[in-house]
């Protein structure tokens, strides 16, 4: 089971880095032209990319996490200090995967068209959680493999 840890390092490292890839991008292209040359290319490509990131991540740490036993303390209400933060992590792991389920449906549902201004804050909302949440995971992650 130790070598799912690279999976799911590399994994972590196309997820991050392509919210925060899309974050600067999004900050940094103004122009409406612009915006409608690129998105609608680069956005169903890095959606597929980024749903197979986030696939590998599930099944490499719902194994991990099997593996370690942190599963059943989950289910049991595990209060020691590796249960909190296991228990904080899966928390934001879901809020992630909310956000990241509403970018997407809007993503795809408005692509090559024009965007209602809910759709619009919705989207750019959601996107923002997901960087920022993305991060937040990855600073428990790190306390949690210190535990381990």
């Amino acid at each position: 089971m130790e070598f799912l840890i690279h999976f799911h390092l590399i994994a972590a490292m196309a997820w991050i880095g392509g919210s925060i890839f899309m974050f600067v991008l999004g900050v940094s292209l103004r122009d409406k032209n612009k915006q409608k040359q690129v998105y609608p290319n680069i956005g169903p490509i890095f959606g597929y990319f980024e749903v197979a990131s986030l696939l590998i991540l599930l099944v490499s740490g719902i194994l991990m996490a099997g593996d370690k036993g942190l599963i059943y303390g989950l289910l049991e209400g595990d209060e020691s200090a590796i249960g909190e933060v296991f228990y904080n992590k899966m928390m934001l792991v879901l809020f992630v995967i909310f956000f990241t389920i509403l970018h997407f449906v809007i993503a795809f549902k408005t692509n090559t068209k024009e965007r209602t201004k809910l759709q619009n804050i919705l989207s750019r909302t959601s996107s923002l959680m997901v960087l920022l949440l993305n991060l937040v995971v990855l600073h428990y992650a790190i306390i949690l493999r210190s535990m381990l």
